[in-house]
């Protein structure tokens, strides 16, 4: 959410971010915000003068009452009483301005960095680099559900009947791999430095509202019926929540947090044959990073992050590359924001497995997230997150780039890195012979 008096003072500025994010319908919002502000401002200007001036007739009052000049204490009284009506319904009039102005604020987009490449939608995000050589097997790959079926490892049709589509049970060494993955992403947090934490994995609207765009919103989020709580769409969520209306001494900065949770979002995904899997669901569970840091760091603890996202999964034999998100691409409260894609052996493309994002002081101002400087001044920090692990992801990319084939049985090699989490482990069998489809 971008402050109200640089809207005012940069309206060029915030309506051309606003272009080059190819939001033109979000153009009119800038004048109407900054029409309701000025109107706002005058209306404060009126009240302020009003309770000055009470102020100063009830001194009066006194004064005159001690002379004995009663009719003109009484006048004077007459004067408050109708200035105490004109100021109450102003009073009212500053709240309802005050609550249109924030709304408009928090629905135009954040001014994203300018090394961001313009671009309309996710289709002219651009490659930033390329980390380890694409796996290419000389075998048949089945689709990743077939592959965890070998393991007698999924059962999507009994989570049908229990909780509808968009679900899945995971068993036996495919349930095994999953908590593997998840553990081992723990401690690699762990040893870069970062607290691990399980948050609540639901908040108050107050915090939905803070941590991302109503679109996201009316997208992702399910809500509780009756109470004002929301299932969480990721960790990040009720992390960033965390630090609601505090002050945090800027000599404790960075803050830097890793989180475990569930994630539940409403949307199940869009085309092909990433539907016929778990790479859309309504339920999965991540490992997440986050970091609060002073305005001057973000962007190093940006390149950071995505960092280790690609050196954790370089270190469990997955080839990968960083896209960066064009403007049109990026959520309405991002500066700048990297993909980490996975690369698929059966697809022969890579996908989505990472996301990085750097939201600037957006989430903080939404939330009174500040700092207390050195000097004693407060500012506000900014924000950024990035998946560690989202397992069903992860493990898709680990099941296709480890597979092995002997001609009658899969089986799938246990990077290193993993093994102690899988029990001493090399590799794992499949209990069902290849049967092409």
């Amino acid at each position: 959410m971008l402050d109200i008096r640089f809207i005012c003072e940069n309206p060029d500025l915030v309506k051309e971010n606003i272009r080059k994010k190819f939001k033109e319908d979000k153009l009119p919002l800038v004048d109407e915000v900054i029409a309701l502000y000025t109107e706002k401002k005058d209306v404060n200007t009126r009240a302020n003068d009003l309770r000055a001036n009470r102020n100063k007739v009830s001194k009066q009052i006194g004064v005159l009452m001690g002379q004995g000049k009663r009719e003109e204490a009484e006048a004077a009284k007459r004067l408050v009483t109708e200035q105490a009506e004109e100021l109450a319904a102003l009073e009212a009039k500053e709240a309802e301005l005050e609550t249109k102005v924030r709304e408009i604020q928090m629905k135009i987009p954040n001014i994203v960095d300018p090394s961001v490449p313009v671009g309309k939608d996710d289709s002219e995000n651009v490659e930033v680099e390329q980390f380890g050589e694409q796996t290419d097997l000389d075998f048949e790959i089945p689709y990743h559900t077939d592959i965890m079926a070998l393991f007698n490892g999924i059962d999507k049709e009994s989570a049908g009947r229990v909780a509808g589509e968009g679900f899945y049970y995971l068993m036996g060494d495919i349930a095994r791999m999953h908590s593997a993955v998840t553990a081992y992403a723990r401690d690699f947090m762990i040893d870069k430095g970062f607290i691990y934490h399980i948050p609540p994995f639901m908040i108050r609207s107050s915090v939905v509202t803070g941590v991302m765009s109503f679109e996201e919103m009316d997208s992702m989020m399910y809500k509780i019926e009756g109470e004002d709580l929301y299932l969480i769409g990721t960790s990040e969520h009720s992390m960033i929540g965390k630090f609601i209306d505090t002050i945090t001494d800027e000599s404790k900065l960075p803050l830097t947090l890793t989180s475990y949770s569930p994630c539940f979002r409403k949307e199940k995904g869009a085309h092909g044959i990433e539907e016929r899997g778990i790479y859309r669901i309504h339920q999965f569970e991540k490992q997440e990073m986050i970091v609060i840091c002073k305005p001057e760091d973000s962007m190093k603890w940006f390149d950071k992050m995505w960092g280790y996202s690609v050196e954790l999964f370089r270190s469990l034999d997955i080839p990968v590359r960083t896209l960066e998100c064009c403007t049109g691409d990026l959520a309405d409260l991002k500066v700048k924001s990297y993909d980490v894609e996975a690369w698929s052996p059966k697809q022969k493309k890579y996908f989505e497995v990472c996301s990085c994002s750097n939201l600037g002081d957006a989430q903080a101002r939404r939330l009174g997230i500040r700092i207390k400087g050195e000097d004693g001044k407060k500012y506000l920090a900014h924000t950024l997150n990035n998946t560690v692990v989202a397992p069903p992801r992860m493990l898709i990319a680990l099941l296709e780039n480890n597979l092995c084939f002997d001609g009658e049985y899969y089986s799938v090699k246990i990077p290193k890195a993993l093994q102690p989490y899988m029990g001493g482990k090399t590799e794992i069998k499949a209990i069902n012979k290849y049967n092409p489809r």
